[in-house]
């Protein structure tokens, strides 16, 4: 065969085949047939139902409630190519997990259909009976168990099949060959005897793409469909889902309890790894790299990438490169949490003495913040609104401000909202809600969030700070180069705020002796 021969072979295999070239798999009938043999029988087992599944049943009613008649969509979202052919792992929708309760056991490309029936004859009474349609395990006789490295067992595997989910969720399951036909079937206006759809968009652009094209060839005058009407449609939907997790349930709580306290973990591993990080010229992620560790132990992942800011760098509020050195005399910042297999997450923040130790200085704006801090929790009480927390906080950080000579104006001056001087040191929001996401329920409407009332229930973080960058000519040298964040993940109660993360210190005297016991635990290391 000559080169020409060659370059034709080469070039006519088809691109999306080229990538499994380096798996050199066989293609012989004798290999898929040896494959396809001399297996043992899987175990077949009836899984208890997951503690998670009333609720979840829960809340898919309260959505059923509110979309009476229309069909609803909540993709998990498929896979995302991290490079050529290999991906990021998998983390569905946070309203497909809510809605079912799947956490680590999730399964890429599955979609949640609420079917609407009529009202009151559906799941739990509700309006809408829910299938979830997912890629069942495939069969070993079959080549995706070895070939596709995807979903194939042997690749990644063993996954759940329809039967085991349906028994530990107490969900309808489909398999997903099904699905294009249980989303488009008798699709059209309501007043023709159609079923409407309301789709959580930008999830997964195919099923995104098959809604519209079903809403297309359905429309009375699709040359005039207005799609910003539907899209207003589908947004609602996702504001009900974000909206439905402003009050987590008993189940919710107790998982936003394991996430904090595997962070807790993380972050003493991240003190105990302090005197590595001063001699490292990448400090920053000798502690990013010790709290990873213990997020991937005991959950299942970083529930956001974490900040691990030294000196100068903690001024920076996302710092998550965490290329700097970790000087002793320096504070390090490091925010931080662990997502539990749940995918609920932590969040919080402490800022650390490099050396142990805190400065003068260093001390005055530590506990300017934690006074800061302590105003909201005190803020913070049941019947109040949300934006009341921030207040609180910025009024005293305003206070120390002026104190210190720092404000161009007068307190009063500054927290007006014609002022706002104060804010050039701190122009983040002091709480923000936590669960699922790190940055929860942020499609809820305003007056249900910023201007919402606090409630039993609620899960949200009180993290007040002080910047102050090495070149802001408006602070005197001493203070340059130093940033301070306190944060803490606080449940609201009947009788108050509860700090969920006070295991850890946030006095400086006790910061300094926790760091003194941890090195004196750890082969009585000292820095």
């Amino acid at each position: 065969m000559n080169d020409a021969d060659n370059t034709q072979v080469s070039t006519s295999q088809p691109l999306d085949e080229r990538v499994n070239n380096r798996s050199q798999r066989p293609n012989s009938k004798a290999f898929k047939a040896f494959m396809a043999s001399h297996w043992a029988p899987s175990e077949q087992l009836t899984p208890e139902r997951d503690a998670v599944a009333a609720h979840a049943a829960t809340r898919r009613r309260a959505i059923s409630v509110q979309f009476k008649g229309e069909r609803l969509v909540i993709p998990a979202g498929p896979l995302k190519v991290r490079s050529n052919d290999c991906d990021y792992r998998f983390r569905p929708h946070s309203g497909f997990a809510h809605l079912t309760g799947l956490g680590l056991d999730h399964e890429p490309d599955a979609v949640l259909i609420l079917e609407p029936v009529a009202e009151g004859t559906g799941d739990d009474g509700g309006n809408h009976q829910a299938t979830l349609y997912f890629r069942p395990l495939a069969g070993r006789d079959t080549e995706q168990f070895y070939a596709d490295s995807r979903s194939g067992e042997f690749w990644i595997g063993a996954r759940p099949t329809l039967a085991e989910f349906e028994a530990r969720l107490g969900l309808k399951t489909a398999d997903l060959g099904g699905l294009e036909l249980g989303i488009t079937k008798n699709v059209g206006a309501p007043e023709i005897g159609g079923t409407s759809i309301r789709l959580v968009r930008k999830v997964d652009e195919n099923i995104d793409a098959l809604v519209d094209t079903a809403r297309y060839n359905t429309a009375k005058d699709p040359d005039n469909l207005d799609l910003s009407v539907l899209d207003a449609l589908d947004e609602k939907l996702s504001e009900a889902l974000s909206e439905l997790r402003l009050i987590k349930d008993e189940w919710e709580v107790e998982q936003m309890r394991t996430a904090v306290a595997a962070t807790v973990e993380g972050f003493t591993e991240a003190v105990k790894a302090l005197p590595r990080a001063l001699t490292h010229r990448r400090g920053e992620r000798v502690v990013e790299g010790a709290f990873f560790a213990r997020a991937r132990e005991e959950g299942n992942e970083l529930g956001y990438d974490t900040i691990a800011a030294a000196g100068n760098n903690a001024t920076v509020l996302h710092w998550t490169r965490n290329t700097g050195t970790v000087s002793a005399g320096e504070l390090l910042l490091l925010d931080a949490g662990v997502e539990a297999d749940s995918l609920y997450t932590a969040d919080i923040t402490r800022t650390l003495p490099a050396n142990g130790t805190f400065t003068a200085i260093q001390r005055k704006i530590y506990e300017a913040v934690l006074d800061a801090a302590d105003a909201a929790f005190a803020a913070a009480q049941p019947g109040t609104k949300f934006r009341d927390i921030h207040t609180a906080a910025t009024t005293v950080l305003a206070e120390r401000l002026d104190a210190w000579g720092l404000l161009p104006v007068t307190v009063e001056e500054a927290i007006s909202p014609e002022g706002q001087q104060h804010r050039r040191w701190m122009p983040h929001g002091t709480s923000h809600h936590l669960g699922l996401d790190v940055h929860d329920c942020a499609q809820a409407k305003r007056d249900l969030y910023l201007d919402g009332v606090l409630t039993p229930g609620m899960v949200f973080t009180i993290e007040p700070g002080l910047y102050f960058k090495d070149d802001d000519l408006a602070v005197p040298e001493e203070y340059r180069g130093i940033g301070v964040r306190i944060e803490d993940d606080v449940l609201m109660t009947e009788a108050g705020p509860v700090n969920l993360s006070a295991a850890l210190p946030r006095k400086a005297d006790d910061v300094e002796s926790w760091m003194a016991g941890i090195y004196q635990e750890a082969n009585g290391q000292s820095v």
